[in-house]
């Protein structure tokens, strides 16, 4: 691919403001519904150390939200500047898809937002949560529309072609639940859940190393773990599901995964290797017979198709795909191994005293997010040179624009991204080092004080019939 290519640069600009945007939705559904979760107990128990949990993460929810929203405007727009061929062919389907989305799952986030944020002590505690629970909802359904959108363009079915060149929908009912959907959206909200759980893991691991008494900092490792042991082999077994529907419908991209160039039965599991796509064969490898064939086929002499089936331009980059799979692959195990450790140590009744598990669920706070932004790569670089795979290629779907002008764009976006999203992001982290406390109680009601901003005079006024008590 040629660098100074003006469509191989908007490509790069898509894939950097994609790899920014995709970590804040991630864990805006996951964070979202955990404070649901959060304010659920803490109605149904009373006891305040839900209600300090929550309190210490909606603010953390709310700049994440915040980042996730202005970074989806600006992909946004990129249709329109250097994909607009894209756009005009491909609009009639995705235009009312993603028009879905902006009208139920984000007005329902927006219209709620504000109520979860600042209400708990003016709208009632019942109020206040059916808020959190719509917000938690809403994440849920944005997702729902853009990974049918995304599944859409990976494998497209009930559309038709009409005579300009457009794709339009012949059965709504195929193109939002096109063959990849259910497994794509599955694995995404899984991931969205276990980016959450790690990042609230490792920050209580944190915390736990410098005091492993805090309760709200035990409270929030426990269900972290929780959501590790029960949830990453979940994700194990939809990846495999994934994996086999992907290979049916784009196994090109499957062949670039495993880095098999040649048809061949009993094909070897590489584990390492460096692909040599100019003589078209794995450098370098570490193998394990036969498999990968066990693994896509279930048999162990299962035919597996090779990349030399397909001309050379109409393969995914080896390289890439096969490394990002691996990493992917990897954090995942890892996920597994610490979730497992954790349940072990909760039996023997040492969850909160082995440092060493606390040091592994710190190094993995990141590693939802890495691992999602790897399963991106895999997905989008996987299904190259196409945008809708199999009927338009990327090269025909960029804007006539020439290399100044995408050049220029592509170096403001990753200034000002680094500012800005540097910036939310080193705010967010300095919100994470803050230690949990306790909700201190008012001496003559017993109402939390600095419960979502209620005062001791105003729970007063709670009590003798405000509304703060529903």
């Amino acid at each position: 691919m040629d660098m100074l290519d003006p469509v191989f640069l908007a490509r790069i600009q898509f894939a950097f403001t994609i790899a920014f945007h995709i970590i804040f939705p991630g864990l805006s559904i996951g964070l979202a519904a955990y404070l649901a979760v959060l304010e659920a107990l803490w109605l149904k128990t009373k006891n305040d150390i839900y209600l300090s949990a929550f309190k210490y993460w909606i603010k953390i929810f709310s700049l994440i939200f915040g980042m996730g929203v202005v970074s989806g405007i600006v992909m946004s727009y990129q249709f329109g500047t250097n994909w607009s061929v894209f756009s005009d062919k491909t609009g009639p389907i995705l235009g009312p898809l993603m028009g879905y989305e902006v009208l139920s799952a984000f007005f329902l986030e927006a219209g709620f937002l504000g109520v979860m944020l600042f209400g708990m002590n003016k709208v009632g505690k019942k109020l206040h949560f059916f808020a959190t629970l719509m917000v938690a909802i809403g994440t849920l359904s944005s997702a729902f529309w853009i990974l049918s959108v995304n599944s859409w363009m990976q494998t497209p079915t009930g559309y038709e072609i009409n005579e300009v060149g457009q794709f339009v929908a012949k059965d709504w009912f195929e193109v939002v639940f096109n063959p990849s959907f259910p497994y794509r959206l599955t694995h995404m909200v899984i991931a969205a859940f276990l980016s959450t759980a790690f990042l609230v893991g490792g920050t209580a691991a944190w915390h736990l190393l410098k005091d492993k008494t805090n309760p709200i900092a035990r409270l929030m490792f426990s269900m972290a773990m929780w959501m590790a042991t029960i949830v990453a082999p979940i994700q194990v077994l939809v990846g495999d599901l994934h994996g086999l529907n992907t290979y049916k419908h784009q196994p090109a991209k499957v062949a670039a995964m495993e880095g098999n160039f040649d048809t061949q039965k009993g094909a070897p599991l590489i584990l390492f290797g460096i692909a040599n796509e100019d003589e078209e064969k794995m450098e370098y490898t570490i193998e394990i017979p036969k498999l990968t064939s066990l693994i896509i086929t279930h048999d162990l002499d299962g035919e597996l198709v090779g990349l030399k089936e397909w001309p050379k331009d109409e393969r995914p980059p080896v390289n890439m795909v096969f490394w990002s799979f691996r990493i992917m692959v990897a954090i995942g195990v890892g996920m597994v191994l610490i979730g497992f450790f954790s349940l072990y140590l909760r039996f023997r009744k040492r969850l909160y005293d082995s440092n060493l598990l606390k040091r592994a669920a710190l190094i993995f706070t990141p590693a939802g997010v890495v691992a999602t932004i790897a399963g991106w790569i895999v997905t989008e670089v996987g299904r190259q040179p196409y945008t809708v795979y199999g009927l338009l290629k990327t090269a025909d779907s960029a804007s006539p624009l020439e290399l100044p002008a995408v050049a220029t764009s592509l170096a403001l976006f990753i200034i000002v991204y680094l500012l800005v999203f540097g910036a939310g992001i080193y705010y967010c982290l300095k919100l994470m080092k803050r230690t949990p406390k306790l909700e201190e109680r008012d001496v003559k009601t017993g109402i939390p004080r600095r419960a979502a901003g209620i005062t001791p005079i105003a729970a007063l006024k709670t009590q003798d019939g405000g509304k703060g008590d529903d």
